[in-house]
């Protein structure tokens, strides 16, 4: 199967080996960063620095003028990657025989949050999200449309994968996370990310719910969650939870928005890029799914996208619905952690890979080149060079 790695910018600006050490594992393709939120994280090869701090989401190459005058505006980065540092790791990447593919995050920006807090999610307490931008609101959705085509399209890149292109809540992976004292289950972790701006509100309404009803519904359907007296059975935990009427109303809405948001997205990146340009999303089966991987429809998104990006650390179970809809030529790409000390298994990956493959998938995307240890390369190497 063909292996893409993802890849910073700033694990190759500044270091001149870097292209080569890649091709020396057997990599030939890139997903590189070209719009990433906050971060910190190790460059253990490279020449200048060991550490990155990204403080913030940002864009990391020069933002264009379809930004002036306007709000909310992708943010510039900071000494972590000045400049076009997108463009100057895709060009040395590409002389060494790599090919590129952007990578751009969309639905998570703590920053936009912060200076921009009508953008937000909002939850059924009235506390707001600042990494979560609302993707019913109007106006953030032109601005995630008009963000990943300007991101995805990046000069020679022959392909993008956008991730968080829908729902974020109430994970975050962030800013020293305290949030495992209450197990929220599925459940749980949905009712805390339903949005409560005044878009969102609209919305219900629109589905016939009055929206103060159903967030005091919510409040009172998560008592038991707080109490750790709830069962954690999926969307059958929600309906007990908030009712079954009320549970399919807040589904449908917030399935409809993500859903056109999606076809809007990479309708917008086809329309910009040029003739053969693969677009992919990170993508979850589960449609009420927040997070990186979007939750979608599998039937649905496999008849809009060219593919998926699946998470199948720990197992490729999430293959499945993907491989029972999927169409002559669509990408089934199976995520592997290869960094150990993130809980990958690089020793595995030959057998991941085959595991996967038997699941349905066709690629696979390891995850992630720059952070793992030359122990973990070696492992990667090892498996890259084995016939597949």
């Amino acid at each position: 199967m063909r292996a893409a790695a993802f890849l910073y910018p700033w694990d190759v600006v500044g270091d001149p080996e870097a292209p080569a050490r890649l091709v020396g594992l057997g990599i030939r393709q890139v997903t590189l960063a070209a719009a990433y939120h906050s971060t910190r994280a190790l460059t253990p090869r490279h020449p200048r620095h060991r550490v990155v701090t990204a403080a913030h989401a940002s864009v990391l190459y020069p933002p264009g003028p379809r930004w002036q005058g306007r709000a909310p505006r992708p943010y510039a980065a900071g000494d972590w990657a000045r400049g076009d540092a997108y463009g100057e790791a895709a060009r040395a990447l590409q002389g060494a025989g790599i090919e590129v593919h952007s990578w751009v995050v969309l639905a998570h920006n703590s920053r936009l949050g912060d200076d921009h807090p009508a953008t937000s999610v909002v939850n059924a307490y009235g506390d707001r999200y600042p990494w979560a931008p609302c993707v019913a609101q109007p106006a953030t959705r032109a601005y995630l449309v008009d963000l990943a085509t300007e991101a995805a399209v990046r000069p020679g890149a022959r392909g993008t994968e956008l991730e968080s292109c829908g729902w974020y809540g109430l994970a975050h992976l962030h800013a020293h996370d305290k949030l495992a004292g209450v197990p929220l289950g599925e459940a749980g972790q949905f009712l805390m990310s339903l949005c409560f701006c005044s878009c969102c509100r609209e919305g219900y309404d629109g589905q016939g719910l009055d929206p103060d009803a159903l967030a005091a519904t919510v409040r009172e359907g998560l008592e038991p969650v707080w109490r750790g007296e709830a069962e954690d059975a999926g969307w059958e935990s929600v309906e007990k939870l908030i009712g079954a009427r009320q549970a399919a109303a807040t589904r449908a809405w917030r399935e409809e928005r993500a859903r056109t948001l999606q076809e809007a997205v990479i309708g917008a990146v086809r329309a910009a890029a040029p003739a053969g340009f693969q677009v992919l999303l990170h993508a979850d089966p589960v449609p009420y799914h927040c997070g990186a991987n979007a939750g979608v429809d599998p039937a649905h998104i496999l008849s809009v996208a060219d593919g998926v990006v699946v998470p199948c650390t720990g197992g490729g179970q999430a293959l499945g619905p993907f491989a029972a809809h999927k169409r002559a030529g669509a990408v089934l790409a199976a995520n592997l952690t290869v960094v150990s000390g993130m809980g990958g298994s690089p020793g595995t990956l030959a057998a991941d890979a085959a595991g996967a493959a038997d699941l349905g998938a066709t690629e696979l995307r390891l995850y992630h080149a720059g952070l793992a240890s030359d122990a973990d390369l070696a492992l990667v190497a090892e498996a890259l060079s084995q016939p597949r």
